[in-house]
Parts: structure tokens; sequence; C-alpha cells
């Protein structure tokens, strides 16, 4: 006499989902063994689908990024990169999620109850696991706000006060990658405040008086010689070409001076205000030995210079246009 459970199962089995599909576009049963190869296969293909899309999309994205054209308004925001890779791993993680209760139902779990456990397992962790739940909610407003966005030179204050470049924005953590060119992991739940560098660093600009009598024009080329070199020893700190200012002359003190603007990686302000300002003090000195540091300021701006001191054009002939 045969166990009615064992054949209740046994029915069940021939009744799955993936038997029914088989049975469907085949026209005939499917053993066990090629619903499993089937489900695994079904599942794998929509992974690799998924990736293929996401890897399409980013390339898209870079190859046409900073040009205008249909999609210009979403290839200036590099978290829509971002916002693909979550929607791709939620894709994964549901395909993969639903596969086991696939294969689950094969062996004659209800893929019912199946669904419902782990709808309330997963309620029971999300309860026990505040700080996840925390860490996702805070990425998802980090990646769909403009607090910061991929690319980005920002300062975070977390558990610690962490000054770097964004590389990525998830749901669980938010890498930096900071001067020593260290990934830095910070969990979204500690992030307490956020400092934007709109302009990709921070703005230092060195005054370099002009000693009476020296030749404008030449110790503005020496300077500029200088401000280069200095870019290209320290390009890591130094983010972007130096340029030189008009000459300009005081109304009330009557000295001259022309502006080196630096765009450096913040913190690192000590390179311009050491290293480049005794690089000028020893070229000044040639044309007056009493020339000191205090003669070369440095200040930190967060906004422009102004009109009068715009950043100069060099003419063809490679000299400065007054």
């Amino acid at each position: 006499m045969s166990n009615p459970q064992f054949f209740s199962s046994l029915v069940q089995m021939n009744e799955s989902v993936v038997g029914r599909f088989y049975g469907h576009f085949s026209g005939h049963n499917s053993s066990t063994a090629m619903r499993l190869l089937l489900i695994v296969a079904l599942a794998v293909a929509v992974h690799l689908l998924a990736k293929f899309i996401r890897h399409i999309s980013e390339w898209i994205i870079y190859k046409i990024h900073g040009h205008k054209g249909p999609l210009h308004l979403v290839t200036q925001r590099p978290k829509f990169i971002t916002l693909t890779r979550v929607i791709v791993n939620g894709i994964v993680f549901a395909v993969y999620f639903l596969a086991l209760g696939l294969i689950l139902q094969e062996f004659g779990v209800n893929l019912t109850a199946y669904l419902a456990s782990a709808s309330i397992i997963g309620l029971a962790i999300s309860f026990g696991s505040q700080g996840l739940i925390q860490d996702i909610v805070i990425g998802l407003t980090l990646i769909l706000g403009n607090a910061m966005d991929v690319g980005d030179m920002v300062e975070i204050f977390a558990s610690a006060t962490i000054i770097g470049r964004v590389k990525e924005i998830g749901l669980r953590f938010t890498k930096i990658t900071n001067v020593y060119n260290q990934e830095v992991f910070v969990p979204n739940r500690t992030i307490a405040n956020v400092s934007r560098f709109p302009h990709g660093g921070v703005d230092t600009y060195a005054d370099v008086w002009i000693p009476n009598g020296a030749d404008q024009q030449k110790v503005a080329q020496l300077i500029e010689n200088a401000a280069k070199g200095m870019w290209a020893q320290f390009g890591a700190i130094i983010l972007s070409e130096p340029g030189i200012g008009e000459v300009e002359t005081t109304a009330g003190g009557g000295w001259s001076f022309f502006r080196v603007h630096f765009k450096i990686w913040p913190g690192q302000g000590s390179l311009i205000e050491t290293t480049f300002r005794q690089q000028v003090v020893k070229i000044m000195k040639v044309f007056d030995p009493a020339y000191a540091d205090w003669q070369v300021p440095v200040t930190y701006r967060a906004v422009a210079a102004p009109q009068s001191v715009s950043l100069r054009r060099k003419s063809n002939s490679g000299g400065l246009t007054g």
C-alpha cells in the first residue's frame, strides 16, 4: 500500500512551476534533474544579462560623458552609474532568491510557504539589524540626493574626519580614496556631515610681490616655470596646471604683484606655503637680496578670484599677455 504523503509530494513535484513551464514548451514531462538544470541555467543567464547591460550602460556613459547629446543630462550624473549597480545587484539577488525557491519546490517544499517564511525571516533580521537598515536608507538618500556624487572631492565627518575623492556610493558603504591612495570604506550610518569642494579641490593663491625695478615679464616667466615645475613634481597634490594672473599695482601702497593660482588636494596647503614660497624667495633674491618670505602671502578661497586678477592666456610666442 503506497504512502499518501509520498504520492502527494510526487504530484507537487510534477506540478512545479518549472515543470509546467517545461511541459508547456516541450510538450512532454521533464525529469527532476532536467528541471534543476533549467533553473540554474536561467538564473545564471539572467545574472549574466543584467551584468552585461550594466557594463554596456556604464561604457556608454563614460564614452559620451562631457559631450552634449540626448543623454547629456544623464551623463553629467556619475551617480547614475552607482544607481544602475544597485539596481543590478538587487535584480541578481532576487533572481537567485527565486531560483532557490524553485529548487526547493522540486523537492516538495511549497513555493508560497517559502516566500512567506522568507519574508518573515527577513522582517525578523531587519529588526535585529537596524544598523544595516540605516546604512541602506542613508545610502539611497546619498545616491538620490545631491549631498555628494561619484568623483567629488569631499570632507566627510563620520566616526573620523575623512578627506578624499568619492569612488563609489553603495548601500552599505561609501568608498573614498584619500591622499595616500587608500580606499576608505565609510559605513553610511556614521556619516553625519558632508562638505563638498565644488571645484574639485582647494583654490590656493600665492601673491608674488615684484621688486622695484625688476623686469616684470622676466619675473613672471621665472615664477611660471617654477609653478609648472611644482605641478610636474607634485601632480598628485597639485590637481591642475597652475595659472599666472595679471600684474597688478595696488592703489594705496604702490607695490606691484601677480597672483599664482593652484588647485590642490585639501589639507596640503603646506606644499605651497613652504616649498613653492621658498622657491619664489630664492628667485626673487636675484633681483632684491632683501626679498623675504612675507612678500609671498598664500591665501585660500572658496570662490573664484576677482575679474581684475583673472588668469592670463599665453600668447603664441610663449610669453605672457599684458
